[in-house]
């Protein structure tokens, strides 16, 4: 290992061990015991049959993550092991991506301080602990493959680009927002790229859609169990009903739209289409920069904002694509990630004790509306170097004119 990278390895590391330390005790109550126990159990144990027919909407996920849950039952560990391993490729990713980014920033800004405070923002976002304890390590993986897929075509690496995005997408349906950035960073082999990754991710896809499998645990008719307040459907929810979460009453909830479920995800997809073609439009043909990952973060939001389903963890996508933004796109500490860290820890950890769902929503929004608007200008203004080229070509065709 290269000298320089040794001291941000260690501490994301650490910071890695420190979380699944803390968060890895026990999952019940969680999301992992509701959906992902039985058939990880059935997995390890050459059930096939039953883990692809019992397998929750995230099963690809878990097909992804397989191999360390075999490493865990031929050691003879139990299912607590198995839960611990599954959540190492997260965790094991986040390190990965911290370190790359140290060294990708290091390179731009020789001289520029706060390397390791970028490093202790990605491998130890603050939403990663809420992710890990309600049993979705992939969150963060999802993410790390996505930005990983967005640097590697960046950096002229193609196939690697390809690979990442494939398994995102493999992963977790989501990461179909991060395809536009993708081939907007690429300079060449965009159909062979995408192609490539389609397949990958058909190898994880595929096999639940031939078992029947495309479900989640959480049926259709449990709506009221997805339909949180951070989100902007909120005040279409009616009051007055009876809403059950998984293991109590979620009092002051609204009941969502019938329609809610058919509408959001789908109008979530479709985002990187419009989002993709307006980047192409205002930045012309060059090949891309690093704000590519901009868009990124803003399609990340859109994500959040849109879906009735938003849990707070489902910010950390939006928090690491903005870490690696501002990583290489600013020489000074990372105040804007670390800002939006706070802001989404604040809204859906804190105030959700004090407030109620009503005013939860008012608060997520009266910020997260400002912050899509203040992103899409960020992301969609011509470059500098477009609008000056213009500016001396109009000059230039006034000249004659005027002679």
């Amino acid at each position: 290992m290269r000298r320089p990278l040794v001291v941000p390895t260690l501490l994301a590391t650490a910071i890695a061990v420190a979380y699944g330390w803390a968060q890895l005790t026990s999952y019940l109550w969680s999301d992992y015991e509701l959906a992902n126990e039985a058939p990880l159990r059935s997995l390890v144990h050459g059930h096939f049959g039953d883990f692809f027919h019992t397998a929750p909407i995230e099963g690809p996920s878990l097909l992804l993550r397989a191999p360390f849950a075999f490493m865990a039952w031929l050691w003879g560990g139990s299912d607590m092991a198995i839960y611990r391993m599954v959540a190492v490729p997260g965790l094991l990713a986040g390190v990965v991506l911290a370190v790359t980014l140290y060294e990708l920033r290091r390179r731009r800004y020789p001289n520029a301080r706060w390397g390791l405070l970028g490093v202790a923002l990605v491998a130890g976002n603050p939403l990663l602990l809420p992710a890990l304890s309600i049993g979705h390590p992939e969150e963060m993986l999802g993410v790390a493959l996505c930005v990983g897929a967005v640097l590697a075509a960046l950096y002229k690496k193609p196939w690697l680009a390809a690979v990442l995005l494939g398994l995102a997408l493999g992963n977790k349906a989501w990461a179909v927002l991060a395809i536009g950035p993708v081939l907007l960073a690429l300079d060449r082999r965009r159909w062979s790229v995408l192609a490539l990754a389609s397949g990958i991710a058909a190898l994880f896809v595929v096999p639940f859609l031939f078992a029947g499998a495309s479900r989640a645990v959480v049926s259709a008719g449990g709506t009221d169990l997805i339909f949180q307040p951070w989100q902007i459907w909120w005040p279409l929810g009616e009051h007055g009903h009876v809403i059950h979460g998984y293991f109590a009453l979620k009092p002051d909830y609204r009941l969502p739209p019938s329609w809610i479920g058919r509408v959001t995800h789908p109008l979530i997809a479709f985002l990187v289409v419009p989002a993709t073609l307006l980047w192409r439009r205002r930045h012309g043909p060059a090949p891309a920069s690093a704000d590519v990952l901009l868009l990124l973060a803003l399609l990340f939001l859109a994500r959040c904002v849109l879906d009735a389903a938003n849990n707070g963890y489902y910010h950390l996508p939006f928090l690491i694509a903005l870490a690696a933004w501002e990583a290489l796109q600013r020489a000074r500490p990372p105040v804007i990630s670390l800002a939006a860290a706070a802001l989404v820890w604040l809204t859906v950890q804190k105030l959700p004790l004090y407030i109620s769902p009503d005013a939860q929503c008012a608060v997520y929004l009266a910020w997260t509306l400002p912050a899509l608007a203040t992103l899409a200008y960020a992301t969609f203004r011509r470059p500098y170097a477009i609008r000056r080229s213009a500016s001396t070509a109009t000059s230039a065709t006034r000249a004659p004119a005027a002679a």
